[in-house]
């Protein structure tokens, strides 16, 4: 009782004011405007949606980065003293805010990498124009472009700082995002090409004083480079979060699907062409060793499913190309002027021919070598598979190892898949090719129209003694025929 009634000195630390979305929330009774911020922060993800743009080589899970916080975010409720809106359509103008901060951000990094990177690699000609022209691409041409979307979005923002119907001026605006189109397809050999230069001792000092610098926020060129294609992949996320906060009476009702579908639609068609355009740049580093490495199927597939390092039964470190119907075994290499090329190591294996084995950690296989190679001999093997070929003269088997479990599971993943369609492609070819030329044994069929009978013909041996059915002539005109065949013994 006496400890009751005594003051307390305790002190109590205020809580900061945040300045992201997960500052809104407030675990005592407030207003619900700061009760929602914690599950705004769960359900918005911005990681890229299944099948990225183009499939990136397989690496070890890395952990968190080090990089600081992009910049101080403000939310909305920061902007606006007071307001009468319920729970639902806070989220709803969170969510808005969050898509024009993020063009406003874009547009700054932008304009930032042309001023601080392009211009003085040229003015000190630390890079050539057309070097520096494959690196940057179209990049410059981007900064229109979402500067009109945000003129667009604060131009919907009212007197007291909401927005009311988004979905139409979106849907006018996504058709100007198939400019990412050449953009992204041209990334690969841009980072190639930025890659190579980073050699030169002149480039790794001014790109390092760049990032060392606070207005780089310690990103590199690569980081800044790559935001439009992280800023494309975004888009669908941003739209779902706000249709899912849009009442069933709300005029963005009916448009919100809309232009979801359609800037799923346009991300779908840039992955489509970068996929295209990575395959094709890998393709055309590939060093043939012997001319029967040169598989058809390389050269008709589309896309690559994933590339990474290996290691062989023997230890060497490989890099792997799971294209579309083959997989290739490759080592690394440079050309005369430094880029990166790519020696066809052993018989590359079609995809439809595959065999795929899971090797348990601790199981030896491959080989003598196997352990020895992959452990040092005193440890258990781990992250290994094996892969062969099957239906071919010459039957080919290699074991492999990845760098973790995670790595391994993706490469089992990405190889099965491969394996799936490719025989599933070969089926529905061979189907087709039966339609268009249906085997002369079973198609020598005579029908007399006029006597309406049908001649006897010679079948082949293993066709049972009586048989009785309809079918439809190559002719394409529908009969019901019905006859009679005996083997060819007997005949």
């Amino acid at each position: 009782m006496k400890d009751s009634e005594e003051p307390s000195n305790k002190r109590v630390k205020p809580v900061a004011k945040s300045n992201s979305l997960t500052g809104v929330i407030t675990p005592v009774k407030t207003p619900a405007l700061k009760r929602i911020g914690q599950s705004i922060s769960r359900s918005i993800s911005f990681r890229t949606e299944a099948r990225p743009l183009p499939p990136a080589p397989l690496r070890s899970r890395s952990k968190a980065s080090s990089f600081p916080r992009r910049r101080n975010s403000q939310c909305w409720s920061d902007t606006v003293e007071s307001h009468d809106l319920t729970a639902k359509e806070i989220k709803r103008q969170e969510v808005i805010y969050e898509l024009t901060q993020g063009e406003k951000q874009l547009i700054e990094d932008l304009s930032l990498v042309k001023k601080v990177y392009y211009e003085p690699m040229l003015k000190l000609d630390i890079m050539t124009e057309s070097e520096l022209g494959q690196i940057f691409g179209t990049l410059d041409s981007l900064i229109p472009l979402h500067q009109d979307l945000l003129a667009r979005l604060e131009r919907l923002r009212g007197s007291e700082k909401t927005v009311g119907e988004v979905g139409p001026t979106l849907i006018n605006w996504f058709p100007c995002l198939e400019a990412y189109v050449t953009y992204c397809c041209n990334q690969v050999g841009a980072k190639a090409l930025l890659d190579q230069k980073k050699q030169e001792k002149r480039v790794e000092h001014f790109l390092r004083l760049c990032q060392e610098s606070s207005f780089s926020r310690k990103l590199d060129l690569w980081n800044f480079l790559d935001l439009p294609r992280s800023r494309l992949v975004k888009y669908p996320l941003l739209l779902k979060e706000i249709q899912k906060c849009t009442p069933p009476d709300h005029p963005d009702e009916d448009s919100l699907p809309d232009a979801l579908d359609l800037i799923q639609s346009i991300v779908a068609e840039v992955n489509k062409k970068t996929g295209e355009a990575e395959c094709q740049f890998y393709r055309r580093g590939l060093i043939y060793l012997e001319e029967s490495q040169r598989l058809p199927e390389i050269q008709q597939s589309r896309f690559l499913y994933c590339h990474g390092e290996l290691k062989n039964n023997k230890g060497q470190r490989l890099h792997v190309f799971l294209f579309e119907l083959a997989v290739v075994l490759t080592r690394p290499g440079e050309d005369r002027d430094g880029g990166q090329m790519f020696n066809v190591y052993r018989q590359p294996l079609p995809n439809a021919l595959l065999n795929l084995e899971e090797i348990p950690d601790g199981e030896a296989g491959g080989g003598g070598t196997f352990r020895g190679a992959f452990t040092g001999g005193n440890d258990k093997v781990k992250n290994c598979f094996r892969v062969s070929s099957r239906g071919r003269s010459k039957a080919h088997s290699y074991s492999l190892q990845a760098n973790d479990s995670f790595s391994k599971q993706q490469w089992i993943t990405c190889l099965r898949q491969a394996i799936v369609q490719s025989r599933d492609r070969n089926a529905h070819t061979s189907q087709s090719q039966l339609s268009m030329h249906p085997d002369p044994a079973l198609c020598h069929i005579s029908t007399r129209s006029t006597e309406k009978r049908l001649e006897m013909i010679i079948l082949p041996p293993f066709l049972p003694v009586s048989l009785s059915f309809s079918l439809t002539p190559v002719t394409g005109q529908r009969r019901e025929v019905d006859f009679q065949c005996r083997p060819m013994d007997e005949q």
